[in-house]
């Protein structure tokens, strides 16, 4: 991943509804959740909630599918990586057996 990639990724997660529904997603697992659900979930505005996933969407973190008249969203599990993968690629002086708990 590269600095231009990792920053907005980091930026759509810096925002409190966004970084809650990037949670919620995380314990959904692969099957992911239907926007309404996850509206009804955080208690925030659907209109709210689209503009929000859209940035995760667009940061590379989540995918959507359409299914009928909803949108079901899931977790890229391969933005997260190359993400967490950047974050911590000089991790502990090239030593990374110290960063693990």
């Amino acid at each position: 991943m590269e600095e231009s990639t990792a920053v907005p990724a980091l930026s759509a997660l810096a925002h409190e509804s966004r970084l809650q529904a990037f949670r919620l997603l995380v314990r959904s697992g692969p099957v992911g959740l239907p926007a309404g659900e996850i509206a009804e979930q955080l208690g925030v505005p659907a209109p709210t909630l689209s503009f929000h996933l859209s940035h995760l969407v667009r940061a590379g973190l989540v995918e959507s599918q359409r299914e009928g008249r909803s949108v079901r969203y899931t977790l890229r599990v391969d933005g997260i990586r190359e993400l967490i993968g950047f974050i911590t690629q000089d991790c502990c002086q090239g030593k990374p057996e110290l960063c693990t708990p």
